[in-house]
């Protein structure tokens, strides 16, 4: 049986092979969970690193020339910038985790939570979440306008909503996500769905005549500084590596591997995260790492209980896993001191222009790829 990153890189050639010509003209089109081959379902091995970002867009201008796949290679990288603005206001993921639902009508709520809302596509689409574990990012869109705008929910638990289910959630992507769409994160620009843009992009399989187009954007109550960030990327004399479910970059580990006499793997647990995920995000996120594990020699698996122990009791290398519940997890169990964490080189190239929006990480793409190429990671 071919490992996941076998079978993930075949897809992405596939892609690449057949559909990647069409993706700018076709992607923004949801044609329903039987028929995706207008974007490339990528996302939940890239989430994870079986592949990375970076290495999917080598492969890609292999074939392609910069100009014809531009528009699917920011797509790839608006992950990266995601990453690297949060990484600049890391107050913003612990404000998201603070929210206080206590006056919240419940049940409405829980009409949202089990589709059973007066708008049948919005009902469609909570099936297909929980069935599938993925919606078309168009469908995101239009989902979390629905959701703050017609339902009038609070962003975060549609935030948290989102990372329960999909196989490729992710923290920053997510949670800034969301808040774009609210008009938090372009302050005052907010995305609305309307009834119209729904029926053509579906191709008419959906037309609800029960949305409200005409919202405000939900008012910015708290700005966040700029933190600039210092990262130092190098091998300490530390002889054990974590790795977490959101870097499974066998190339990299593989790179790496033999400066460390151990290598464990950890999945936290959910009495461990802020934000509990589904039995099937839990078990896709399993079967990554004992598949990633099992190619790794001398590597072992932990949970979260048995992960507290080593952090507390020495000091160890670590591959970093973003602000996050991987991060918050470790700062909360480590002693001071005894944390050294070893970075991707791409990601600190493309972090240094992630301070801005995402129209001035857009121009520096080209120079981002020539770094990249130009660039030796660490240990290699």
């Amino acid at each position: 049986m071919d490992n996941y990153y076998d079978i993930a890189s075949n897809e992405l050639n596939g892609f690449i092979d057949k559909h990647l010509s069409s993706y700018s003209k076709d992607r923004n089109y949801d044609f329903g969970p039987q028929n995706r081959v207008n974007v490339s379902m990528l996302s939940k091995y890239i989430s994870h690193r079986i592949l990375n970002e970076y290495d999917v867009i080598k492969k890609v201008l292999e074939k392609h020339k910069f100009n014809k796949v531009e528009k699917f290679i920011q797509e790839v990288f608006w992950r990266v910038y995601w990453k690297g603005w949060l990484e600049h206001r890391p107050d913003v993921w612990h404000d998201y985790l603070r929210y206080d639902n206590s006056n919240l009508n419940k049940d409405d709520l829980e009409k949202a939570y089990l589709g059973c809302t007066d708008i049948d596509c919005f009902n469609d689409w909570v099936s297909e979440l929980k069935t599938t574990n993925y919606l078309h990012n168009h469908t995101r869109m239009w989902f979390a306008s629905i959701w703050i705008f017609t339902l009038k929910l609070p962003w975060q638990l549609g935030a948290n909503f989102f990372l329960h289910h999909l196989y490729d959630g992710d923290s920053a992507s997510n949670t800034l996500s969301w808040r774009w769409v609210a008009g938090l994160q372009t302050i005052g620009k907010h995305y609305q769905a309307t009834s119209a843009n729904i029926a053509k992009y579906t191709s008419g399989r959906f037309r609800p005549n029960n949305l409200i187009e005409d919202a405000e954007a939900i008012p910015a109550r708290k700005s966040y500084d700029i933190n600039e960030i210092y990262f130092s990327n190098h091998k300490s004399d530390n002889n054990t590596l974590l790795i977490f479910d959101n870097n499974l970059d066998c190339q990299f580990i593989n790179g790496i591997k033999n400066n460390y006499d151990k290598l464990y793997f950890v999945l936290l647990t959910n009495d461990h995260r802020s934000i509990s995920l589904s039995e099937n995000v839990m078990s896709f996120k399993k079967s990554l790492i004992d598949d990633i594990s099992s190619q790794i020699e001398g590597s072992d698996i932990l949970d979260s209980h048995e992960c507290i122990s080593i952090l507390n009791n020495k000091p160890i290398d670590v591959i970093y896993p973003n602000i996050g519940d991987n991060l918050t997890f470790i700062n909360s169990h480590s002693k001071p001191g005894n944390i050294n964490f070893i970075y991707h080189e791409y990601d600190l190239t493309s972090w240094q222009y992630s301070k801005k929006g995402f129209f001035n990480f857009k121009k520096n793409i080209p120079d981002i790829i020539k770094k990249i190429e130009d660039t030796k990671d660490l240990f290699s």
